[in-house]
């Protein structure tokens, strides 16, 4: 009977602790201004399950805290991408892309070098 109690015991640790509910990760988010930042920042934090989001505008790093009960960095990655903004092996539609603000064309060089 003590081992039954051990074993079942174990496993609702393993259970438990296989999913971490404050993951730390961090990606590389296209983006020029402090409005981009505040764009890539809420559509991270509108993200069930996501805890903090810091972007940087200078190295591109989004840095993020998140429930990995709740969510994951696919689904965090497709809401940024909803809003315009490359990670870094995928690129935003050209729709949600047109849809930024002038100032944040991100893909354009003379934008880029105005910033």
């Amino acid at each position: 009977m003590k081992k039954i109690l051990t074993l079942a015991l174990m496993l609702t640790a393993t259970i438990t602790f296989s999913q971490n509910k404050n993951a730390r990760a961090s990606l590389e988010v296209d983006g020029v201004c402090m409005m981009c930042k505040s764009r890539i920042e809420k559509a991270s934090l509108n993200t069930k399950g996501v805890k903090s989001a810091l972007w940087n505008v200078k190295t591109h790093e989004l840095k993020l805290i998140f429930d990995e009960r709740k969510t994951n960095l696919d689904t965090i990655q497709a809401n940024i991408l909803a809003v315009g903004h490359d990670v870094k092996d995928k690129k935003a539609t050209d729709e949600a892309y047109n849809s930024v603000h002038p100032c944040c064309k991100y893909r354009d060089e003379e934008v880029k070098d105005a910033h």
